[in-house]
């Protein structure tokens, strides 16, 4: 599906529900593993009741998987000193990417995140 591509038409509270999927994430900057608890509160809950949570839970929840391992990774290089730099740039590139697609999601459009594994299918 095309990024900008619509999806069937929702009502507005299916499509709060769906930028729910990605807004919770926001969580992990306050909460350890909130990015991804976040996420899959909210597409556990509604994942059966609304496809289109169903669909940007999976795209969010891999998405914050694949952050995770991003952070780890950057964690382990901060002993060669350029995770100090891949850090903080890890994180803005995360909060960003979590804005573009609640927007998208808001919309009633599909957004697919750079880099992401698809690991829930």
């Amino acid at each position: 599906m095309d990024e900008n591509q619509q999806l069937e038409p929702v009502n507005k509270d299916d499509r709060t529900w769906a930028m729910l999927c990605h807004l919770s994430a926001v969580a992990g900057f306050v909460i350890p593993f909130g990015s991804i608890l976040g996420p899959l509160v909210v597409w556990l809950i509604k994942k059966d009741e609304m496809p289109i949570v169903d669909l940007h839970g999976k795209k969010s929840l891999n998405f914050q998987i694949t952050m995770a391992i991003a952070y780890f990774v950057c964690f382990l290089l901060v002993f060669a000193v350029i995770g100090l730099v891949l850090l903080p740039l890890v994180a803005i590139f995360s909060f960003i990417m979590v804005v573009l697609a609640s927007i998208k999601a808001n919309e009633g459009k599909e957004f697919n995140y750079p880099f992401s594994l698809n690991l829930i299918k």
